[in-house]
């Protein structure tokens, strides 16, 4: 297959995704991983965990900067912006039709039983990301103490969530050095260790007599 097709392979894709899945970036995890992980393995399911994490840590929609990973992984920096160009590409012509004629039409109750109907579709689509997320990232007693503080925190507390993304970085980071640490201090034997190899016995050496002495 030619760059050229597949960088409009690389576009239909993202345009695809972009198009048929409502609720925003993190609805659109279920429809990423059947066409990025499972038809196209482009990725990896834990490639697009991390992608996601890395995209709500950092500023911008989480379904553009998704698409724009995968771009860049498949073909560099060209790669990213014809995937970030697909994946906006549907919202951006739907949202300037429907601009001029949302409003007239929004208060018609057909119009707002299907858009409570689309809520609920969102809804769900949201609680299998979550369950998703829960399922591959959550791993440790550690893992549903720091998701319950945050929980808490978002909820309650109103914190903002920038705050709790920086408290977790600084964590991941702390933690990760400490591993590799105590990995690394494993390696290596205790200072005034030595060590000791015990000589082999030597086995008795057995002549066979010649047959000159045998006389």
């Amino acid at each position: 297959m030619s760059k050229l097709r597949c960088l409009f392979d690389l576009f239909f894709t993202f345009a695809r995704i972009g198009l048929f899945t409502f609720g925003g970036g993190l609805a659109m995890m279920p429809m990423m991983q059947k066409e990025l992980v499972d038809k196209k393995k482009w990725i990896t399911e834990e490639d697009l965990i991390d992608y996601y994490a890395i995209g709500q840590s950092t500023p911008g929609i989480i379904a553009v900067n998704v698409s724009t990973f995968v771009g860049h992984k498949q073909f560099g920096i060209f790669g990213g912006i014809i995937a970030t160009l697909g994946i906006i590409a549907p919202s951006l012509v739907i949202i300037m039709l429907l601009a001029g004629g949302i409003n007239s039409i929004s208060e018609y109750p057909r119009v707002q039983a299907a858009l409570k109907g689309i809520n609920v579709a969102v809804a769900a689509l949201l609680t299998s990301v979550i369950v998703k997320f829960a399922g591959k990232t959550i791993k440790n007693v550690w893992n549903v103490l720091f998701m319950l503080i945050a929980f808490v925190c978002i909820f309650w507390f109103k914190v903002p969530s920038f705050i709790l993304i920086l408290a977790a970085i600084v964590i991941g980071c702390f933690n990760t050095a400490r591993v590799l640490k105590k990995e690394k201090a494993a390696q290596v034997p205790a200072s005034g260790e030595h060590s000791v190899t015990e000589p082999s016995e030597k086995e008795p050496s057995v002549t066979v007599p010649s047959q000159e002495e045998q006389k």
